[in-house]
């Protein structure tokens, strides 16, 4: 899903097209067989589950269902997101509990192989599943709505023309298929897992900057203390141990202040929750999210779609991560210390007369305010929609959405420890312990050592986004 998302093409097996279409076949016999009553398809939808559709009305309402859910507006989702929806569903419509045909699923993987990116918004989604970032999501198929070309919206009819293909008409069942389900909220747990799982991997590298850099005490970091029964603290503290050894241990200190020795344990945990999330976007893959869902002899209403699992996941992912930046933040207003760290004071390379590093922690400060505004769980707090039918939401939408801002700020908070661990080290005149060399080379390169008072929102901003972006297994930072 994330090479797809990132812009791999895809293909579809003829074998499992055919499996599709017989499937299909069984479906459309069901449908038009007797007085058949399935939600969404012979009757409206939400509020009006009741109200009976004739054969004129069953015949446009597909069609339809694409069109008057369409209610967001920017921020619109990256592209990246996009795809990885539409992968996602994709491979939903592709399990016979859709009942959807083959030329459906032929179409959705055709405008994945060629870039068709709906305007899809981040916000603003009060469902109780996902219809109407959905139905963003899908009604370009169909020539309505947006799509984004190098950030620009456009209509989708015009854009389904120049690629020289004539929108999609939708059969029975399929415009429900399209706007059932939760792969918003499994792509969140994909993606944004993917990218906590870097932020985990970097404020590894931080910390043992950090313990380097201070000449911390390095016998805390031993696996045996986890006992036996955590291999993910044992990991962890060996990792630490490992990046640190060979470095400068101070003698006089009997032992680091507390943000210096507790950092494996809040990585620990962050990893355990990450694993947690993929776990959850696992299932949210492969257990049936469509509604109604064609059993092989009926036609069942589910609730596939209410993505509390994930949601909820999302929102300890980013408890998570504003844990380990406060610690991070503490780490560097150690760092900035004389007092522990033996350094001119806030790191200048001339106290006094230039501020040093002073502004940069207070940089991360403004970030990790924010950053703990943002874990209020978002999945809390149910409203009735749709006259009480839809009395329950999720909101695991919004729920992705807050970690991916957590996130950007850990990034940020990440680039201002390292820069500080860079600086202490040139200050004091050591080289740092072997396995960290590197690091230090690429962190320096990126943010060159601060040896005059300079602007510096920029490179923070840079070496954030080079992070995010990077192989942090080989500290290749740009």
């Amino acid at each position: 899903m994330v090479r797809i998302a990132g812009g791999d093409t895809i293909a579809l097996d003829p074998e499992l097209l055919r499996t599709v279409g017989e499937n299909r076949r069984v479906v459309l016999e069901a449908l038009t067989s007797g007085e058949l009553v399935v939600y969404g398809v012979s009757t409206g939808v939400g509020r009006f589950a009741e109200y009976r559709l004739d054969a004129q009305d069953q015949a446009e309402h597909q069609y339809s269902l694409l069109a008057g859910r369409a209610v967001g507006s920017p921020p619109w989702l990256p592209a990246v997101d996009v795809r990885a929806v539409m992968a996602i569903k994709l491979r939903a419509l592709l399990a016979p509990e859709t009942g959807v045909s083959a030329p459906l699923c032929r179409y959705l993987a055709e405008r994945l192989n060629d870039r068709l990116i709906a305007a899809v918004p981040r916000g603003g989604i009060g469902c109780a599943g996902e219809i109407i970032p959905l139905c963003h999501a899908f009604q370009p198929l169909v020539g309505l709505g947006q799509v984004l070309e190098d950030g620009t919206e456009v209509a989708a009819a015009a854009a389904l023309r120049r690629r020289g293909v004539s929108p999609y008409r939708p059969g029975p069942k399929e415009g429900i298929a399209l706007i059932e389900g939760s792969p918003v909220a499994t792509m969140h747990a994909i993606l944004r897992g993917s990218e906590a799982r870097r932020v985990a991997d970097w404020q590894l590298y931080a910390l043992a900057a950090t313990v380097d850099a201070l000449g911390a005490p390095r016998a805390i970091y031993d696996s045996r203390l986890a006992g036996g029964v955590d291999d993910v603290l044992a990991t962890v503290l060996d990792d630490v141990r490992r990046l640190s050894d060979g470095g400068m241990v101070r003698g006089e200190v009997v032992q680091a202040p507390v943000s210096v020795r507790v950092g494996p344990q809040a990585l620990a945990h962050l990893r355990r929750v990450v694993d947690d999330l993929a776990g959850a976007a696992w299932r949210g893959l492969g257990v049936v999210t469509d509604s109604p869902a064609w059993m092989g002899r009926e036609f069942v209403s589910t609730a596939g779609f209410h993505a509390a699992e994930r949601g909820l996941r999302l929102d300890a992912v980013a408890a998570a991560v504003v844990h380990v930046a406060e610690i991070s933040v503490q780490r560097m207003h150690r760092l900035l210390d004389d007092r522990y760290t033996g350094l001119s004071p806030q790191l200048a390379a001339a106290p006094g007369r230039q501020v040093g590093l002073a502004a940069v922690h207070k940089r991360a400060v403004g970030e990790l305010q924010t950053m703990r505004r943002l874990t209020t769980p978002a999945t809390l707090g149910s409203i009735d929609t749709s006259a009480g039918q839809e009395d329950v939401q999720a909101f695991a939408c919004a729920a992705g959405e807050q970690l991916r801002a957590v996130i950007d700020g850990a990034f940020v908070v990440t680039a201002c420890e390292l820069i500080a661990a860079v600086q202490a080290r040139w200050l004091r005149s050591v080289d740092p312990a072997p396995a960290l060399r590197r690091l230090h080379e690429e962190v320096a390169r990126a943010v060159p050592l601060i040896t005059a008072d300079r602007p510096l929102g920029g490179e923070i901003g840079r070496l954030a986004t080079a992070l995010r972006q990077s192989d942090s297994e080989r500290h290749r930072l740009l």
